[in-house]
């Protein structure tokens, strides 16, 4: 009972952790580190044509206040008194891209995400203005011109949707990332919110300087963004504002970072060096490499880590993004309807112990790292009529872990020195399937927290450790130690390198898909120049489908 009493009595931190798939409020014991409890909301995506993906902002904001309402009831219900809640740190999925009207505080559009490819032609044809000696965008940002950055989402909202347009011209659009939104409306919106980001959301805009640390002039010239509806940029830990209405009226929110630099924070990965991984509905590898820029040659983006105060150091990170992670669950769910909920995955994989010469490249928005090749789309490759649903699964939780490999083996080649092990977290972490998968392609240990929810971790500690604010010490002898969770590859190097070639084979196949029509004025007709094997296997899928993807013997 003396402990329990202890627990509630400590200063406590909370964190909203708005991600692509779900919303969630958690508190945490700012000395313990300790998760005293959440709550979480799952949030719809819509796929209004073929390649665009858009959510609903007011959705995202409402889910944020049921979050932050429920979690405070479960607390009371445990006996712990949220007046000790001192700070709220925010985390979010990064680049996608909100316009609101700031009078009237609605949304002028749907959220635009980051996986959303509808800007595709934007790109090629903002791309035949970089001179080929002078490539200004990467070496400013640190990012490939690519679909997946907030600049050309925006870019498009201003050529195609006339509220949007309006709005600018008479002065009332505001712009933000996710982060933006959310600290706007939560700190009074139109009576008085805060129009901010930090550091880590800015810099993936395509908008931001990585190295002045400001938005860039001439790159909002060159993609004709109005400066005047860009949020002020700030640290990933300050106070921004304060709490205007709910059970947390008053609270500051004091903590902001993009989802993958929290993770960083979170796994104390505070070293040049360290490297984690997130398992979400992407899956992102980031390398700490301290104050200085380091640029990849094995396409890789170079990324802003983290910068824990008004007056502290900037810090930098080397990024490999994998688009489609946990949403290829998410599809075989509300796709095909071979499984009734995420964690029934592990129980198919489990059944088999194989995915029985079965590759699943899960190209759903094209490839990201190391490839950055739009034109790449989904296969399943490698069926027989042998293949039931149990081996398309085995098949889905490989293809997370050999997208893995490819990112790790470029962050090798370019830091030098191949990793020991890899720390890892994320909602899809919990599938021991997978984890030891992934030690198995990697052929190197895999250490997971048994606490998962590092992400949101991380948004604490910036918020509790901000100036003003002073509950949470980043000091290496005060951060809590984290109980891990070990797994060893348990197959021969050989066995695992040849299943990693395979699906390098099978990755060459799902590339050289082309739009034949823009997708942005609506009728995407999309081309592949794929081998006819793939079209073989195509329809195999569909003549299987019903009988061995429902298990019907």
């Amino acid at each position: 009972m003396a402990a329990a009493k202890k627990a509630v009595l400590e200063p406590l931190v909370g964190a909203v952790d708005q991600g692509t798939s779900s919303t969630r409020f958690l508190v945490f014991n700012s000395k313990t580190a300790e998760l005293l409890g959440h709550h979480q909301v799952e949030i719809k995506q819509e796929f209004p044509r073929e390649g665009w993906v858009e959510q609903d902002p007011t959705e995202i904001l409402q889910s944020v206040y049921e979050c932050i309402e429920k979690t405070c009831e479960k607390l009371g219900q445990l006996g712990i008194d949220i007046s000790n809640i001192k700070a709220i740190g925010v985390c979010n999925q990064r680049e996608t891209t909100v316009v609101w009207d700031k009078l009237t505080g609605e949304p002028l559009y749907s959220a635009v995400v980051w996986l959303d490819l509808r800007t595709q032609s934007t790109v090629e044809n903002l791309s035949q203005r970089i001179p080929g000696n002078n490539n200004f965008v990467k070496s400013k940002t640190g990012l490939p011109l690519s679909t997946y950055f907030s600049a050309v989402k925006l870019r498009w909202l201003l050529d195609n949707v006339r509220k949007v347009q309006k709005a600018v011209e008479e002065n009332r659009a505001l712009f933000g990332t996710i982060d933006s939104w959310l600290i706007w409306n939560l700190t009074g919106g139109v009576r008085g919110g805060v129009h901010c980001t930090d550091v880590t959301n800015a810099s993936r805009t395509m908008l931001f300087n990585i190295h002045s640390l400001k938005w860039d002039e001439e790159l909002c010239e060159f993609f004709e963004i109005p400066m005047e509806i860009l949020p002020s940029v700030r640290s990933s830990s300050e106070i921004y504002g304060l709490m205007k209405t709910g059970a947390l009226e008053g609270v500051p929110i004091s903590g902001c970072l993009g989802d993958q630099s929290a993770a960083l924070v979170g796994q104390m990965c505070f070293q040049n060096g360290q490297t984690k991984n997130t398992y979400g509905t992407g899956c992102f590898l980031l390398c700490n490499t301290g104050r200085k820029c380091v640029f990849s040659e094995h396409g890789l983006l170079t990324t802003v880590a983290y910068k824990l105060g008004r007056d502290k150091p900037v810090y930098y990170a080397l990024e490999g993004s994998v688009a489609i992670a946990g949403a290829v669950i998410r599809w075989l769910r509300d796709n095909l309807g071979i499984i009734k909920s995420s964690e029934e995955i592990e129980k198919l994989a489990k059944e088999v112990g194989t995915s029985y010469g079965c590759y699943f490249v899960p190209a759903f928005s094209g490839l990201y790292a190391p490839y950055w090749e739009p034109s790449a789309r989904g296969i399943i490759c490698g069926l027989t009529q042998f293949t039931n649903k149990c081996h398309i699964a085995f098949a889905a939780l490989e293809a997370v872990c050999f997208q893995t490999r490819e990112i790790l083996d470029a962050m090798n080649r370019d830091c030098g020195i191949p990793l020991s092990h890899l720390q890892v977290d994320g909602g899809m972490t919990r599938n021991k399937i997978l984890m030891q998968l992934q030690a198995d392609i990697l052929y190197i240990p895999v250490v997971k927290p048994s606490m998962p929810e590092i992400t949101a971790l991380g948004a604490a500690m910036a918020a509790g450790a901000a100036e003003g604010v002073g509950v949470w010490s980043l000091e290496p002898e005060d951060l809590s130690a984290v109980t891990m969770e070990r797994f060893e590859p348990q197959i021969n190097a050989e066995e695992s390198e040849i299943r990693y070639s395979t699906w390098k084979k099978a990755v060459m196949k799902s590339m050289g898909c082309v739009t034949t029509q823009c997708p942005e004025n609506g009728d995407p007709s999309i081309f592949c120049s794929l081998p006819l094997g793939f079209f073989i296997v195509s329809s195999m899928v569909m003549l299987i489908g019903a009988r061995y993807l429902t298990g019907i013997p």
